[in-house]
């Protein structure tokens, strides 16, 4: 059974002076170690003395105090943003978050809803991050960038279809979701193709991308692209399923696993039989969708980076006067299942 440090949880916080009496050095020596400087040489055992030092007493740096000195903080914020994320996103945060713990940043996910352009960035500017990972579903400008940087940001990346002047960029081309897709339900033989627009907000920076690269595809092959607009509801799905007929589309991309699933149910309930009357294509290759029947096809979609991303944030940072960066983001295939 582990002991917490035998000390009060009352009393007066302990300082950097009091670590440097415990372990029996300087303040400045305190410091260099718990700052992790490797500019001044110290030994081993120090700093193994100031670290205990440092666990007994229980004391933590100030961060407000460490970022006046050095005009930034080790803080990397992670604008979230109110709409839908798929796995991809998810994996994307987790590991970024992981591995800049592992390099020393902290990683903060910071709520922007509501907030326009300029005025997000102003507020993220307020903690003096040294990075910020901004989503493409927040448009900065050349403004939001100027104030970040002007706060002590020495990295403004962007994350989305398309890169943003004067900041760095890790593009996930959304056109070739929806490119690959098509691609796929024409080598199937299909030429009339439905794809699903979601009506949701916030979706549209990655759904009208997903449309532009299924008509780039189509154009020039004889096929027919029809956009869809759905809600995330059942009698939305409803509604366009009792329209199928007249529609006389015989395949569909469903902009994502959750819309295709939702929008196949609702086929299959008015008799509309998949595969045979319309393939159905979604994207994210989610569990749920190995779990129907017939089995979903769908686009999959992974890292196209070879490094962790929070070495390119760490090597963005250190380099701060470089130009402005751009690495594509998403690799993109098609698992061909049952339903198309």
């Amino acid at each position: 059974m582990s002991q917490l440090p035998n000390q009060s949880t009352e009393g007066p916080v302990p300082t950097s002076a009091d670590v440097a009496r415990v372990a029996g050095v300087s303040r400045a020596t305190v410091s260099y170690v718990l700052n992790d400087n490797s500019a001044v040489r110290i030994s081993e055992p120090t700093r193994r003395r100031v670290r205990e030092a440092a666990t007994e007493l229980g004391y933590v740096p100030h961060a407000a105090a460490r970022s006046l000195r050095a005009g930034h903080t080790r803080t990397v914020v992670l604008p979230t943003v109110d709409v839908p994320s798929g796995p991809l996103h998810h994996r994307f945060v987790h590991d970024l978050e992981t591995g800049l713990r592992r390099l020393d940043y902290t990683a903060v996910q910071y709520g922007s809803t509501g907030l326009d352009a300029d005025e997000a960035a102003r507020a993220w500017a307020e903690l003096r991050p040294v990075a910020v990972v901004a989503p493409g579903t927040i448009a900065l400008t050349p403004r939001g960038i100027s104030v970040l940087r002007r706060s002590g940001a020495k990295a403004v990346i962007t994350l989305g279809p398309r890169p943003v002047a004067g900041a760095h960029a890790l593009i996930m081309d959304q056109q070739e979701v929806g490119g690959s897709a098509v691609g796929h339900l024409l080598r199937r033989g299909r030429r009339r193709i439905g794809v699903v627009m979601p009506e949701e907000d916030g979706l549209g920076p990655t759904a009208e991308p997903r449309l532009a690269g299924a008509r780039q595809v189509a154009r020039g092959r004889g096929a027919h692209i029809e956009p869809l607009p759905l809600r995330y509801e059942e009698e939305s799905a409803a509604r366009l399923a009792s329209a199928w007929p007249a529609l006389g589309l015989d395949a569909v991309f469903a902009y994502n696993d959750e819309y295709a699933m939702l929008l196949m149910r609702a086929l299959q309930d008015v008799g509309v039989e998949v595969p045979h009357d319309t393939a159905v294509v979604g994207a994210d290759d989610l569990m749920l969708g190995r779990l129907l029947r017939p089995r979903l096809s769908t686009v999959r979609m992974e890292p196209a980076t070879a490094r962790p991303l929070a070495d390119l944030v760490d090597r963005l940072v250190r380099h701060p006067k470089g130009a402005p960066e751009h690495h594509d983001l998403l690799r993109v295939d098609v698992v061909h299942r049952e339903s198309s």
